[in-house]
């Protein structure tokens, strides 16, 4: 378990072992599991709006379009 970002809108929890990713959107406090080729995806995007987002907005943006995945509300204990 690797926590990949910790930040006012997600927390990113990264599973390589089980080749998942977690993800929690704290605006609105729910979140999603991705698996396999979705995790890799999600990854991928991630390294490429890290690296190319200029401020906030870019990467508000970019999570935005993973919102109807995220479904599941995000139980903190």
């Amino acid at each position: 378990m690797n926590v990949v970002l910790n930040n006012p809108v997600l927390y990113v929890v990264d599973y390589p072992n089980l080749d998942a990713v977690e993800v929690i959107d704290k605006r609105r406090g729910v979140g999603a599991l991705f698996r396999d080729e979705a995790a890799q995806r999600f990854r991928r995007e991630l390294r490429d709006v890290a690296s190319s987002a200029t401020e906030m907005d870019d990467f508000e943006v970019w999570i935005a379009d993973y919102g109807s995945l995220m479904n599941q509300p995000a139980i903190y204990h």
